[in-house]
Formats: structure tokens, C-alpha cells, sequence
């Protein structure tokens, strides 16, 4: 098993990407610790990794309150004695993004401190852990919009895009320590992070939306699943990685590429 014996850390882990790759760690010898503002759902998440034969631990944590992070890693430190992988996940846009002139300062710092603060309050809680051991992995979750912002949506991608500095220098900084730190950009993916952009929809619906977005938007003529995102974190946090620190990776199905059907390749083929 790829990361047997290991303890990972999962914020935001109850649904969407954070719960693929929960489950995806466990499936490979990992015990994950599951923290989550929405701690039913965490629970839920847990009951299906001790479903698979996995081990772990559902923790309410608010990812933008330093105390509750601080608590949150001290209880993981005190079960299981260690963290091995910390991964950065928790994030969102809350609501669909206004344009530049229309955003209050109070949303500007809201999407700042889920986005970005939330990666340096958890890196801050569990790097001295690490040091102390001199291993670890911190994989730290952005978006492609971080570098090619697919919407007007600056006060998420500007948060993402942090995120990228803040892992260059973080990986830099602890790399004496065997600390490999790395970046996640997932272009679309099918998660309830699209639902305050579309607004209401069925199911039907949905699905007709995310077949259209890969169809036209993405190389691969598809929208990415959690578990695509999850795989490639499994990749990360595993000694296959042992040798990477200091990268963002696009897990975007070939995104910010052209897609397949442009209509210049359309014109290039009638001809």
C-alpha cells in the first residue's frame, strides 16, 4: 500500500474533492483525520472509509479560526501521534463571483481568509510536527483559475493564486526538513462548488451543464470527477513524489489548452 502507516490531515474532507481524497488515502493504508466545518457530513464520510476496512477520525473545525485549527491538530497529535500529510483543501466560492466594482471589502476578506488564510493556519499548526520528524507532505489545493481565470471571479482566483506563492516559498523553506510541498490546480469538477454559479438546477439539468462544459471547454471533452483530483493527490502524498517539491500540478483535463472543437480547428478541417 502506497501510504501505509501514514496519518493525513484532510480539511474540508466531508464531501466534493476533500472526501475522494479521504477515501482514496484510506483505501491505501492511510488513517485520515476528516476536518470539517460540517461535521455530520465528516462523520458520514468517515463511516464509509471503516465501511472500506480504513481508520480515522471526523474533527468540526473551522478552517479560518486559528484556535480551532490549533485544537484540531493537537487532537490528531494526541490520537495518532503524528501527521504525516497535511492537505490543504477546505476552500469555496460561497456565492457567485460580482465584478470588481461590486464587491464589499467584507467579501473581498472573507474569500482571502477561507481561500489563502486557511492554508497558512493549518501549515503553521502542523510544520513544526514535521520538522520534528523531518518528513512530511503538504499538498496544497488552488484551481486553474489561479492562472487562467476561466470567469471574473477575482476575489477567489486572486486567493488561489496566493496559494501558489505560499507553496513555492513554504516548499523552499522546508525542504532541509524532508518536507515536500506541492500545489493541486483542479480545473472543472463535478462538486457542489458550481451550485452558487449555475443557481438552481435537477439533476437532469446538471448534467447537461457539466457534458456542454466538457464538451466545449475541456481538451479531454470532459468535466473532471473528485476522484480524478484525488488520484493525483494519492501521487503526491506518496513516496512515488519523493523526489517533487515545489510544483503546481493542473489536474484539468488538459485546461487552459485549447479545447478540441475551436472554430478555427472547425474551419481548418472544412478546408
Amino acid at each position: 500500500m502506497l501510504l501505509a502507516d501514514r496519518v493525513a490531515v484532510i480539511t474540508g474532507g466531508a464531501k466534493g474533492i476533500g472526501r475522494a481524497i479521504a477515501l482514496k488515502f484510506a483505501g491505501e493504508g492511510c488513517t485520515v483525520a476528516i476536518a470539517d466545518i460540517n461535521i455530520k457530513a465528516a462523520k458520514q464520510t468517515l463511516a464509509e472509509v471503516t465501511q472500506r476496512g480504513g481508520k480515522g477520525v471526523a474533527l468540526p473545525c473551522d478552517v479560518t479560526s486559528r484556535q480551532q485549527v490549533r485544537d484540531t491538530v493537537d487532537k490528531v497529535i494526541a490520537k495518532f501521534g503524528k501527521i504525516d500529510i497535511l492537505v490543504n483543501n477546505a476552500g469555496g466560492m460561497p456565492s457567485a463571483p460580482p465584478p470588481l466594482e461590486d464587491i464589499t471589502e467584507e467579501d473581498w476578506d472573507k474569500f482571502q481568509t477561507l481561500n489563502l488564510k486557511s492554508v497558512f493556519l493549518f501549515s503553521q499548526a502542523v510544520v513544526p510536527h514535521m520538522k520534528k520528524r523531518k518528513y512530511g507532505k503538504i499538498i496544497n489545493l488552488s484551481s486553474v483559475g489561479a492562472v487562467n481565470p476561466p470567469a471574473h471571479a477575482i476575489h477567489y482566483n486572486t486567493a488561489k493564486a496566493g496559494v501558489l506563492g505560499f507553496t513555492l516559498d513554504l516548499a523552499h523553506a522546508v525542504a532541509p526538513f524532508n518536507i515536500c510541498v506541492n500545489a493541486l490546480l483542479p480545473g472543472p469538477i463535478q462538486t457542489d462548488f458550481f451550485d452558487p454559479l449555475i443557481g438552481p438546477m435537477s439533476d437532469k439539468e446538471k448534467d447537461a451543464f457539466f457534458k456542454e462544459l466538457g464538451e466545449k471547454d475541456i481538451p479531454l471533452q470532459r468535466v473532471g470527477t473528485p476522484e480524478d483530483v484525488a488520484g493525483t493527490a494519492l501521487f503526491l502524498a506518496s513516496e512515488l513524489a519523493a523526489y517533487v517539491t515545489g510544483e503546481a500540478l493542473k489536474v484539468s483535463g488538459g485546461s487552459p489548452l485549447r479545447p478540441f472543437q475551436t472554430t478555427i480547428q472547425k474551419t481548418l478541417k472544412k478546408n
